[in-house]
């Protein structure tokens, strides 16, 4: 088939599995790897106070970033070369074989491993079951697992806008910015920023354990995150006035207004454009409110998560996929030829 076929078949197979799959189990995922390596790192590091520590934080992401950058590609190389010739195929005019096939099915799994979108509702409906029993204690317990806050004895409103704060804020993290960088470069970009991302969330914290060593991973984040999460309020405005969303206000204005709400300097702008489009405010007490109107009910938080998801789509449709088009495969299908070849000369 043709390159551009297979760009749009990994962006649909990528969003099905995401849907109807989900993720692997937790010790067979290769985050789950990542994490224990960066930790078998963190635990050998001495030297924490000097611009070393910050060299050894750069060289730790490079580490990771190649070790599983360069598997996937390896692996996706592997499938598309073993299983090519078999099985062809034609399909209205296109045609193709079991390998191309297979390619784009384990290509879409692996970009779906750096992603994740329709996990929130999963993470969210046990806590709406336990708020509509009541049971605010159980909701608390169940949003402690998703929130880095103290939620222990927190009221309804405050637990319904901790998920919907939680929700909007991955919007990019999670999804706009692996799915734009695997538009760019392939799957090695959806990789190259789930690194960061995982690196910043263990190691960028301002203490004298992790500010010279997560020096490096949080703010090559914070750069990669900087276009998805300024073009998230477009996206998110045009997906609530789709909805057709009662109360909205104007995303893009609001998130500009009120981005620098919270600390990070990419967070507050899917979160506010959020709030805004909702017609709801959101508050992490003793840090920041945003947003005008009551705080979220029980029934927005589901309502959040639909949003976001279809945020998603239309980011996937309207940015992803003619950047994959492009760039994507093609760059992807470059990296794995130049591997295939390596693997040959050194044979």
């Amino acid at each position: 088939m043709e390159l551009w076929a297979d760009a749009v078949l990994i962006l649909i197979a990528t969003l099905l599995i995401d849907r109807y799959i989900g993720d692997v189990p937790n010790r067979y995922h290769p985050l789950r790897w990542m994490g224990n390596l960066l930790t078998a790192i963190d635990n050998r590091i001495r030297n924490r106070t000097s611009w070393s520590a910050t060299v050894l934080g750069f060289l730790s992401y490079l580490l990771v970033l190649l070790l599983f950058g360069l598997a996937a590609l390896i692996i996706t190389d592997a499938v598309r070369h073993v299983f090519s010739g078999i099985l062809k195929f034609e399909l209205f005019g296109q045609h193709g074989d079991l390998g191309e096939i297979l390619w784009i099915i384990v290509t879409g799994l692996l970009v779906k491993v750096c992603f994740a979108l329709f996990a929130f509702r999963r993470f969210c409906a046990p806590i709406q079951e336990d708020l509509r029993r009541g049971d605010t204690d159980a909701a608390a317990e169940k949003t402690q697992m998703m929130v880095n806050r103290k939620t222990a004895g927190m009221d309804e409103a405050h637990i319904t806008s901790s998920c919907c704060e939680t929700v909007s804020e991955n919007l990019v993290d999670s999804v706009l910015s692996p799915l734009m960088y695997y538009g760019i470069l392939g799957m090695f970009g959806a990789v190259l920023f789930r690194c960061a991302n995982l690196m910043d969330a263990m190691w960028g914290r301002r203490n004298e354990r992790y500010n010279m060593i997560g020096h490096f991973p949080a703010r090559w984040d914070d750069v990669l995150g900087f276009i998805p999460s300024r073009l998230s309020p477009l996206f998110v405005g045009f997906a609530a006035w789709l909805m057709r969303i009662k109360g909205r206000r104007p995303a893009t204005r609001a998130a500009i207004r009120e981005h620098k709400k919270t600390p990070s300097p990419n967070s507050g702008w899917p979160m506010t454009a959020t709030s805004a489009a909702m017609g709801i405010s959101f508050e992490k007490e003793g840090v920041y409110v945003m947003g005008e109107g009551p705080l979220p009910s029980i029934d927005d938080v589901m309502r959040c998560c639909r949003l976001i998801e279809l945020t998603s789509v239309i980011f996937a449709i309207v940015i992803v996929l003619p950047l994959s088009v492009l760039f994507g495969v093609h760059v992807q299908i470059v990296m794995e030829d130049f591997l295939h070849s390596l693997i040959w000369v050194f044979r």
